[in-house]
């Protein structure tokens, strides 16, 4: 076994034993590596494992590394475990958490600037299932809360960083497209956030 294989073989077995995501600081500070290293050490490990179709496999985000199930063998593990269903996002929720990722940091103003609609019960579950995350106050009348995207986000996209997200100008040009050859009156790209005093 090389040096390299006995690292991997430490980091899975952290991350098995720790079940939750791993901040990589603390992969680092108990391989006794410089954290830029640590962080090389488990992108490598990652590939390695996705190349030789391991049945688990690290996934890195910004700031953790989790050990998760190969998605290819899920049918295995729902046949295994049967679980319950667990509930699912609704399309509002689905549609305010995709302006939150894009357009981070942003109101409750914005997100309903963007849909139309009020949502402040999207928010607030996104906020209950740990997707979203007040982020700040915007420095304006009333100081609105700011609302960004969590880690567990991007776990639960299996996304690396908010880098990966598909390319939204492109499906926005898209959507405009599509709602022009419908008739269908767009909003500008550039439309201002709605200014409400209790978002």
């Amino acid at each position: 076994m090389t040096e390299r294989e006995r690292l991997y073989d430490r980091i899975e077995c952290m991350l098995f034993v720790a079940g939750d995501p791993v901040p990589v600081t603390e992969i680092a500070r108990v391989l006794e590596l410089p954290e830029k290293e640590a962080r090389a050490l488990l992108t490598e490990m990652e590939r390695s494992y996705r190349e030789a179709g391991r049945g688990l496999r690290p996934l890195i985000t910004e700031g953790t590394a989790q050990l998760i199930s190969n998605p290819d063998y899920v049918r295995d593990i729902e046949e295994l475990l049967q679980p319950e269903r667990t509930r699912s996002v609704s399309q509002s929720m689905l549609e305010t958490l995709a302006i939150v990722a894009y357009r981070q940091p942003v109101t409750r103003a914005d997100i309903e600037a963007v849909r139309g609609v009020r949502c402040e019960y999207a928010v607030t579950q996104l906020q209950k299932l740990g997707l979203i995350v007040q982020v700040g106050r915007r420095d304006t009348v009333g100081k609105p809360a700011l609302f960004g995207t969590t880690d567990r986000f991007l776990r639960q996209f299996g996304l690396h960083s908010l880098e990966e997200l598909p390319e939204f100008l492109r499906f926005s040009q898209a959507e405009q497209s599509a709602g022009e050859s419908s008739g269908a009156d767009a909003a500008p790209s550039d439309a201002q956030p709605l200014q409400t005093e209790n978002s």
